[in-house]
């Protein structure tokens, strides 16, 4: 027998005799008039097990105790606070909702001409754990190109290979590391493209291979009267080249080395931050400097695209 059932020494009974008072006496004891309405009541439910009916199967189950439905709305609080996590890291990780639109998208792609150059490319970057072995690299901003289009700033099968996505405007900015020793210029190529042209370059890229090509190396920006004025073509050592696909941006890095000197054997990022490399550009620690400096550039577009997005119309 079941707690509760008929007939179990612990079940309730209901008392002998009448069970409520009729309705006339409740009536004549209140002076009121016959026909008033009355509420009964079940009989009370101290079983530890709740009843579920389905197609006329009635079913038993255990009761949630206290603890158990604790345990329930502890569940309930942690997975609201995944899905608000979630929510929130979307746009550092550049994922999308499911209708495909991007928070800030339509904002990233004004900042060329709305935010201040030192915010896009601050005068100093710190780069915590960039260099090689995690250690820490400082670069400090030597000079900025005036905004141009990208007609020059790209070798001709680069700028073949940007074209679907069309060049809108282009900033550059050249950095130096605390030793002086090399010389980075950073690039952000805002496109004319939306989320969809965006995505279906970083494919094409992606797979085959051309951010890694030494023939699509980036353009270095060398400006006169600077530690990088014989940053050119040929001082080319390193360079990362990443498509963004939650803003329109195309952001990249090159560097070399100061002294101007010619670099033979290019390296992209990946490959000469390997802790196996070997190569001049390698050894010097380039392809750290373009990888690190890349980044940090980055997470600051983002970060500015996300505040202008807050902004009210």
């Amino acid at each position: 027998m079941r707690p509760g059932d008929p007939g179990h020494p612990g079940a309730w009974q209901p008392p002998s005799g009448a069970s409520r008072r009729s309705a006339d006496a409740i009536d004549d004891a209140l002076g009121g008039s016959s026909g008033r309405p009355y509420v009964t009541f079940a009989e009370p439910d101290t079983s530890p097990w709740t009843s579920t009916e389905s197609d006329g199967d009635v079913r038993r189950r255990p009761r949630p105790t206290g603890a158990r439905a604790a345990a329930m709305a502890a569940c309930v609080v942690l997975g609201v606070g995944l899905i608000g996590g979630a929510a929130a890291g979307s746009w550092l990780t550049g994922d999308s909702g499911p209708d495909g639109t991007r928070v800030g998208f339509a904002a990233a792609g004004a900042l060329w001409h709305g935010v201040p150059v030192d915010e896009l490319f601050p005068p100093t970057v710190q780069g915590e754990g960039a260099g090689p072995g995690g250690t820490d690299r400082t670069w400090t901003r030597v000079a900025v190109a005036p905004d141009s289009g990208c007609a020059d700033a790209f070798d001709p099968l680069l700028r073949q290979a940007l074209a679907p996505v069309g060049c809108l405007r282009l900033l550059r900015a050249t950095y130096t590391d605390a030793t002086r020793s090399n010389v980075t210029t950073v690039g952000l190529m805002f496109t004319k493209a939306d989320a969809t042209g965006m995505a279906t370059l970083k494919a094409h890229f992606a797979r085959d291979g051309l951010d890694r090509r030494a023939d699509l190396m980036p353009r270095p920006y060398a400006a006169k009267g600077t530690v990088a004025a014989g940053f050119g073509d040929d001082q080319r050592a390193s360079w990362t080249l990443s498509v963004l696909t939650d803003v329109p941006v195309v952001v990249y890095a090159v560097s070399g080395f100061a002294d101007g000197r010619t670099v033979t054997e290019p390296q992209p990022a990946d490959d000469a931050m390997r802790s196996d490399a070997t190569t001049a550009p390698a050894q010097a620690g380039l392809g750290h400097e373009a990888q690190g400096l890349a980044d940090r550039i980055e997470r600051g577009l983002r970060k500015t695209a996300a505040s202008a997005s807050e902004q009210p119309s």
